[in-house]
């Protein structure tokens, strides 16, 4: 225990209350003994430990006294003391980066701020920090590589609280609040400085699609799946008007600039123009062949564009309704359009890919840009006229010079579809929502990338440990297989040959051979020291998703989207059995040591457990109220772990099936399961992001460690220490289980 611990242990509440919130004293008395005293305190991990979890204070307010201090002193410090302040600019950042985490699990303290520093380890402070973090006694799960998005890569900030997709958002002219739509039926305001929910407003009986706020910024307008569009009052969250009309989904709203009048565009084909302080209809705009999936208003309020499924861009005169031009081009649906400030420009984004610049005037196509690798479904332009920023279906949110189409920065961290982006009035913050259901928030003209251990483009969907713990292997949906040194996190070797998503991985017990399950329907063998192919084996009529080897090394077990199991010959890769019995996809095969049973999880919500031998059901598990995603097997043989869609993980009784323990702390599907070799833990990753270290006999949960985005697989080394996760985000989690007592 450290002095600051150990005079914290001794302080009664009053006074504890007191030291833990005098910083502002510290800095006001601006006396270089008082400065060291605070620099002190705000590296020192008692004492930040301490605020974070005492009920009185919390993130939040140990973010705010890294603030006491602002940039514009730093002019008056010597250069010792700006280097120290860079430092705790640092921890600041690393902090704000996890506060949506940490105001629910402040256990994880530890762990998260280790896994955004160690970028920054060769810096002393930090390493100071690092240090003593490590010297700490609770049970916690240590990053040994830097898989953690750092400080200094653009994202402030990460809101939490939808339980569905982030459909929409928009931004306050004032700078103060995001607001966001959401697939969970609700509209969230939200303090930007913050990040704090200020308010839920709830009344759309689906999905919330567009949301715009009036340039006064007293209304939020919403547009629903429920065919209606919903205005409220901003400041008490009161429903003022639903505006009905519609006869399908609207998708898009815009004010114009005097708040007067409300257009929006809907799966109907048609735009409607309303009177805003009355909601009622006044005309209504027909043309497009499909859905209006986007609309925007010029600022001087006479023109109207619409974007539609049909592929096409329709320009209308505002005061009439009249189509005056249609601008064609895209060859998929538009999604996304937006206006320049100065009314010259139309930027379309489409699911084929680009984004087009368009003279208003005229209609000409100016310039294309490409860079996303999927659909751009999200435009927002900067108020200056000077910059484009795009959200994509290919997870990522591009910013791009509008004069010249050139690509400045690619925002990476959402695990999900962006489908949504706004930029504050000032241009100091750019917000994303996206179908991980988080909204973020980035600093606009920061962005520099700190590379991370990233190195797949896509989720990371599978892994395995080679036996000695000094390889990992992940699979991916960039349909790439990667061979990494434990160790050190350095990527070795990467795998190509599969035309889609790599989904499965196993590696034989003599670390010869590496075996993948693919999307492309085929299962591959690779000889690991070479990354030599060796034979691809063709049966399956779609998607593998699992692959699994007998330890003796005779026996290779497919499982596919196509509800079968497959037994092959492993030396010559002749099929030998067909499994047929589940009625859905099967996620997972397993195969005990003995090599003697096989069981599978299908998506018809069932467990079976074969005869390798004979291809005979044994046992039909039921229990499970959703798909089941994964399962593992005990090494003595005496357990069965499930892992399923409905949140929870099942341990059973592989000899008779029964079940002996639910477990319930994941808040979505659980993805992958892994077991310790002495059968002691229980390793779960969940798409909650999180992965949770369990105690296989009594259920209970020790430790958890959250990720950037759904943890779809997991591993743990034979020495039980050290467990491996892939997440949503392409990211790679080398952790250490620390603090905990585990038998080789």
């Amino acid at each position: 225990m450290g002095e600051i611990a150990k005079k914290l242990a001794k302080m009664d509440e009053r006074t504890r209350i007191a030291f833990l919130g005098n910083l502002r004293s510290l800095v006001d008395a601006k006396t270089p003994e008082k400065f060291e005293k605070y620099c002190d305190l705000l590296t020192n991990y008692d004492f930040i430990e301490a605020k974070v979890n005492h009920p009185k204070y919390g993130v939040q307010a140990l973010i705010e006294d890294y603030e006491l201090v602002e940039n514009d002193e730093l002019k008056n410090q010597e250069a010792d003391n700006i280097e120290t302040l860079k430092d705790l600019k640092l921890i600041k950042e690393a902090l704000r980066l996890s506060a949506h985490i940490l105001n629910q699990d402040t256990t994880q303290f530890p762990g998260q701020l280790t896994g955004r520093l160690l970028t920054f380890k060769e810096k002393a402070i930090i390493q100071n920090l690092l240090q003593q973090i490590s010297q700490i006694k609770i049970p916690w799960l240590r990053p040994l590589t830097a898989s953690l998005t750092p400080p200094g890569n653009g994202l402030i900030r990460t809101l939490t609280g939808h339980s569905d997709y982030v459909n929409a958002i928009a931004t306050s002219n004032d700078g103060k609040y995001v607001v966001s739509g959401s697939r969970d039926n609700t509209v969230k305001i939200w303090e930007l400085s913050t990040g704090e929910e200020i308010r839920t407003l709830t009344g759309h009986r689906s999905s919330v699609c567009a949301i715009v706020l009036s340039n006064d910024g007293k209304y939020v307008v919403s547009g629903s799946e429920d065919k209606t569009i919903k205005i409220w009052e901003l400041s008490i969250g009161k429903e003022i008007h639903t505006l009905a009309g519609h006869s399908d989904s609207v998708r898009a709203i815009a004010l114009s600039s005097d708040s007067q009048y409300l257009v929006s565009g809907s799966w109907d084909k048609t735009v409607k123009i309303w009177k805003f302080s009355t909601g009622k209809a006044i005309y209504t705009l027909t043309g497009h062949s499909d859905s209006v999936r986007t609309i925007a208003l010029n600022s001087d309020g006479k023109y109207i564009v619409s974007g539609s499924g049909d592929k096409t861009i329709k320009i209308w005169e505002f005061s009439t309704g009249k189509e005056i031009r249609t601008l064609t081009g895209h060859s998929s649906s538009v999604y996304a359009v937006a206006l320049s400030s100065d009314g010259k420009y139309i930027v379309s984004g489409s699911g084929d890919k680009t984004i087009k610049i368009w003279k208003l005037s005229t209609g000409k196509e100016i310039r294309t840009l490409t860079g996303h690798s999927s659909s751009v479904y999200a435009i927002a332009l900067s108020s200056d006229g000077q910059y484009l920023v795009s959200g994509s279906r290919d997870n990522t949110v591009k910013i791009w010079k509008l004069s010249t189409g050139k690509e400045i920065r690619t925002l990476t961290g959402h695990s999900g579809w962006v489908d949504t982006v706004a930029l504050s009035s000032d241009g100091q913050y750019l917000v994303s929502g996206s179908r991980d259901n988080t909204v973020k928030i980035w600093e606009f003209a920061s962005g520099k990338k700190i590379c991370a251990l990233t190195g797949h483009s896509s989720s990371v969907y599978a892994n395995a440990l080679s036996s000695d713990s000094q390889y990992l292997v992940s699979g991916s949906g960039d349909t790439t297989i990667k061979i990494w040194e434990f160790a050190s996190g350095k990527k070795i070797r990467t795998l190509t040959g599969h035309s889609d998503s790599v989904r499965a991985i196993a590696l034989s017990s003599n670390g010869q051979y590496l075996v993948s399950g693919s999307w492309d329907k085929t299962v591959k063998i690779w000889e690991f020291s070479t990354g030599k192919k060796i034979r691809t084996l063709t049966g399956h009529s779609s998607s593998v998703y699992a692959v699994a080897l007998s330890s003796d090394g005779r026996y290779l077990v497919s499982a596919s989207r196509d509800n079968t199991v497959k037994i092959w010959e492993f030396s010559t890769g002749k099929k030998i059995r067909t499994l047929t019995g589940h009625s859905d996809w099967v996620y997972a095969v397993a195969l005990s040591s003995d090599g003697q049973h096989l069981v599978s999880g299908s998506g018809d919500k069932t467990v079976k457990i074969w005869e390798l031998s004979t291809g005979k059901e044994i046992h039909t598990l039921t229990g499970h109220s959703d798909s089941v995603r994964a399962i593992a097997l005990s090494s003595d043989g005496r357990y069965l772990v499930s892992g399923s869609g409905d949140t929870t993980i099942k341990i059973w009784k592989l000899s008779t099936g029964k079940e002996i323990h639910t477990l319930t702390s994941h808040s979505d599907s659980v993805y992958a399961v892994a077991l310790s070799s002495d059968g002691q833990y229980l390793v779960s990753g969940s798409r909650d992001n999180t992965v949770k270290i369990w105690e296989l006999s009594t259920g209970k949960e020790i430790v958890a460690f959250t990720g950037e985005g759904g943890i779809r697989c997991c591993a743990i080394a034979p020495d039980n220490g050290k467990i491996i996760a892939g997440d949503g985000s392409g990211n790679v989690h080398f952790l250490k289980l620390e603090n905990i007592e585990v038998q080789p």
